[in-house]
């Protein structure tokens, strides 16, 4: 999703920053994004690592003179049961997760003050406003903090104009849910639960991430966009 949003802001004329441990995938959307007329710069990114964080905040200004928009995109998903789930699994998926979107929230902030405002999108899961028999209980537990860490963003720095708002997909294809694709019933299963019928794709989510960093979504903060076919309106 991430590679999706990052190319879709280019298009839009954004100068883009991405970020991620896996090097050889984000210099490979780098190159594309910069090949087809965009402008993209990538850094290695550790979310979990206050340090990282500052380096990468710190290298956007360098290279692009300020930040204006931040999403929180880095996730992982568990299915590890709740009696089987030990403290290293909980934590893992904690960190990443959730205390990710801490460290780069409280990064990006002090670079968004300076410019005079900024916009923060967090992207959740519908797992953190229900909870599902599929996924473990720290996904859901991990997106919730998520859902509420982001409305108290927006309270907090709205008269800084600072917006925070959270995006809730649901199902979405992708590498972190290819562990259904092979097996034809659990995609069935999926896809009857939805009411339109189908698995979203990235592009979906980011349309709906677009919105919330551009202008046109100025008076929108503290709010949650659910991205997911009509999923939890059951």
């Amino acid at each position: 999703m991430g590679a999706a949003e990052a190319r879709l802001f280019a298009r839009e004329g954004a100068k883009v920053v991405i970020g991620d441990v896996l090097d050889d995938e984000g210099r490979q959307t780098e190159a594309a994004i910069n090949e087809f007329g965009g402008e993209c710069l990538y850094v290695a990114l550790d979310v979990t690592s206050e340090k990282s964080w500052a380096s990468a905040v710190a290298e956007t200004v360098n290279r692009f003179g300020k930040l204006d928009i931040l999403v929180n995109n880095a996730g992982v998903v568990s299915r590890v049961p709740l009696e089987d789930l030990d403290v290293d699994e909980w934590d893992r998926v904690m960190d990443i997760n959730s205390k990710g979107v801490f460290l780069g929230t409280k990064a990006a902030i002090p670079e968004m003050r300076r410019s005079g405002g900024g916009s923060i999108v967090n992207i959740s899961s519908i797992s953190g406003i229900a909870g599902q028999s599929y996924v473990s209980a720290v996904y859901n537990a991990s997106k919730g903090a998520v859902r509420i860490f982001t409305k108290s963003t927006a309270i907090q720095y709205a008269s800084e104009g600072i917006r925070a708002n959270s995006i809730h997909p649901g199902p979405i294809d992708t590498p972190m849910t290819a562990f259904r694709q092979g097996d034809p019933q659990a995609v069935a299963d999926s896809i009857g639960r939805i009411p339109l019928g189908r698995n979203g794709i990235p592009d979906d989510v980011a349309y709906g991430v677009l919105y919330l960093a551009s202008d046109e979504s100025s008076f929108v903060t503290g709010s949650e966009l659910v991205i997911d076919g009509g999923f939890i309106a059951q």
